[in-house]
Order: structure tokens, then sequence, then C-alpha cells
């Protein structure tokens, strides 16, 4: 009869496991790896390690170390060496890699998320990870320039992109030893199934007629079609770009950009006033009642800032575009900023970096952030509705009379603050 044994062996385990060091699951794996690469050299080799037989093809000759990051933290795994040949372990490893995919994959995720390459150093050596540097962070981000690049050039077939709207953000890089300022185009549109949609990015050395002309025969050439209207700021190049590539198509001034340039011109202490005036315009419920509400507040202004009124005036044309299209429109695009909420996404995962180190990581970042504002864009609800795009695509681009909304003759007009 055997006697029963007096240790527990799930408790003895346990026991174990709580006193071991931080580094015993790396060990363990690193024992695991470097056994399964042996057993397959020697599979090669046609005989086991120190085995004498005729049967043999190749001989041992050592080990090479290398370092591998896991999400276990990074082990020094053995290479096993042959005489003539070479053996390596492409179940495990990727030729000049030495980090493991899914870490590669969290690292760059890190990375678009916005983290600090130095923050994230810390972060991974609290995992086990040495040697982190910037230059591998970078390395390990590259991973989203082949989905980047599919993105920006995918065909543009989910048309017609009957609202298109177009701004352009400077950010900085090191170019020859110098630190200047490129600009990054971008442009979105709204689908025909409703949904909002990011429609390109490009790199420029300056703003001017010639990238955003070449920017937007890009886009034609990928199956931009069907634009009623493109709201953008008043840069001469982008304006004339838009009327060379998309003809036909109306121009809305974006009134965030339409404002800063108003208030370049207004008296400081009277912009308040002079800007409550421009918002009641925007903040009528149909077409006449727009105009009509323009007019009061250019005779309001003239009297008292005829400067302010004559600018208002010159861009009345540009300013009020948007009344040619039913108030769904006017409300769900110009009232809420879109592109400049984009940009303040694009500028918060930006100012992380500061500097980038050359254009390719610039589109990079940028283009990953876009990519992945679009796919949420695409699994949300609508931006506009099916009935709503219908009518602005049925309605003349010159007719600004709006049949579902009664005439407002409100004369309410912000009083001149003293």
């Amino acid at each position: 009869m055997t006697a029963a044994s007096s240790i527990d062996p799930t408790a003895f385990l346990h026991e174990q496991l709580a006193q071991a060091s931080p580094d015993l699951l790396r060990s363990m794996l690193t024992t695991f790896i470097n056994t399964l690469m042996s057993a397959e050299a020697d599979a090669v080799c046609g005989a086991e390690y120190g085995e004498r037989t005729a049967e043999r093809t190749n001989t041992r000759n050592g080990y090479r170390h290398r370092d591998f990051d896991t999400r276990a933290g990074t082990l020094d795994v053995s290479i096993p060496k042959l005489r003539s040949g070479s053996y390596f372990p492409d179940w495990l490893l990727e030729r000049r890699r030495r980090a493991e995919r899914a870490l590669t994959t969290v690292v760059a995720t890190c990375y678009l998320l916005g983290v600090s390459t130095r923050r994230m150093e810390k972060l991974v050596e609290s995992l086990g990870v040495t040697r982190l540097s910037k230059s591998q962070v970078s390395e390990m981000a590259k991973d989203l320039d082949a989905h980047v690049a599919d993105f920006r050039h995918r065909p543009l077939d989910q048309g017609p992109y009957t609202f298109v709207a177009a701004d352009a953000l400077v950010l900085k890089v090191r170019e020859g030893g110098r630190v200047v300022g490129v600009h990054a185009l971008v442009a979105t549109g709204v689908n025909g199934d409703g949904h909002r949609e990011i429609l390109g990015l490009q790199v420029t050395s300056a703003e001017d007629g010639a990238g955003w002309l070449a920017f937007f025969r890009d886009l034609t050439a990928r199956g931009l079609t069907g634009v009623q209207l493109v709201t953008s700021d008043a840069h001469r190049g982008l304006v004339e770009a838009i009327g060379a590539t998309l003809p036909g198509a109306a121009w809305q001034r974006c009134r965030t950009h339409y404002a800063a340039n108003l208030m370049a011109a207004c008296p400081k202490s009277s912009w308040p006033w002079v800007r409550a005036l421009l918002h009641s315009v925007y903040d009528q419920p149909d077409a006449a009642s727009v105009h009509a509400q323009f007019d009061r507040v250019l005779d309001a202004l003239t009297s008292k800032l005829p400067k302010v009124a004559e600018h208002l005036d010159a861009a009345r044309g540009d300013v009020l575009a948007f009344t040619a299209f039913p108030k769904e429109v006017w409300r769900q695009i110009w009232s809420n900023n879109p592109s400049e909420r984009l940009n303040r996404e694009i500028r918060r995962r930006t100012d992380v970096v500061g500097i980038f180190p050359d254009r390719d990581s610039l589109i990079r970042l940028v283009g990953a952030v876009l990519a992945e504002q679009h796919d949420e864009w695409a699994e949300g609800r609508r931006y506009l509705g099916l009935d709503v795009l219908a009518r602005c695509r049925l309605r003349p681009v010159g007719d600004t009379a709006d049949t579902n909304q009664e005439v407002t003759t409100t004369n309410d007009i912000p009083a001149l603050s003293a």
C-alpha cells in the first residue's frame, strides 16, 4: 500500500507562483521558445544534438542571441547556428524586426492616440521591454503606412458627394536641417448615403493654387462627382482650384474663417456687437429672412462702422451661398462647424509630436487619425437624410427661395454697447 502524499500539488504550485519573481513567465517562455527552436534545428540537421548517425545532413555551430520584445517583456532567445546554410524561425520572428506583432500593434495604436514616445517608453518598461527608443517607436508605427496609403488612394465610389468642405493645417517638419512649415490639405464630404467621409489628404510645401489644383484633380480622378456646394476659406488659389475642377458647384465661404477676417476690420470694442449681428443672419429660419436680416445688419453698420459694413457687403454672395439649399443643411453643416472640430482633433494628436522628423511621419499620423474618424462616421448615424440630399440635387443652385418656411420679418438688431 502506497502512502498518501503530504503535498498538495495545486497548493504547492500556487505558493511557488506567488513567491516567484516577476521574471518567471518571461523565463518560462524563453525556455519554451529555445526548446522548440532547438528541436526544429535538430530536424533540419537530421539528428539530435550530439548524436552520431549516418542520417545526419548538417551539424550545429553554436547560437546567436537576439532580443525579442513581447507582451511578456524582452526575451533573450538563442537561435541555433548551422555549419552549412542557415536556420531562422519564421514561425516566431520576422526578419529585421525585434518586436512581436501584437506589441507592434499596441505601440502603433498608442502612437495614433497621441501618446508621446517618452511616455510610451516608460509604459513598455513596466511590461519588461528594454531599450525601446524613439526610433524603434517610429519603426513600429510604420506598420500604419500601408493602411494609410490604401485609405488615401481608395476610389471615391460612394457618391454623389453633394457637399464638400476643404481646409489646410500648418504643421512643422524637419527638412534640410531646419524646421519648416508644411500644409496638410484635407477634404471631407457627404456621400450618397448621407454619411460623412474623409475624401483626401495631401501635404504641400505651400498653400498655393498649384497645390490645391493638384489636390482636387486627384479627388476628381478617384471619383469625386455630383458636388453642389464647396465650403472653404477665401484663399484665392483654393477658390480658383474649386472653379477649375468642379464646374457648376457653388462656393460657400466658411463662417468661422470669415468671422476672423471681419474681426480684423472691426474695432476691438465693437466686435461683440458685430459678431452678434452676424450670428443673427445665420439664425434666420428661411432664405428670404436671411437676406432681409442681412440688409438690416448692413443698415445698422453703415452709420456706425462704415468699413465693417463695406467688408460685409462685399462678401454677401460668398457668405450667403448656403441659402440656395434646404434649412436642414444650414443647421447641420454650417451651424455645427464640423471641419473645425475635425481640425481640433488633428491638432490634439499632432501637438504631442510637435515637430515631425519628415513628411512621411506626418502623413502617417494625420492619415491614421483621419482614417479612424472616417470609420467612426461610417458606423454612426446619417449626417443628412436621403430626402434632404434628393431635394438638394434637384434644386437649382441659383434658387434661394425656401418653400418650406414663411418669411420672418423680425427687426431684432442688438444694440451697440456704449
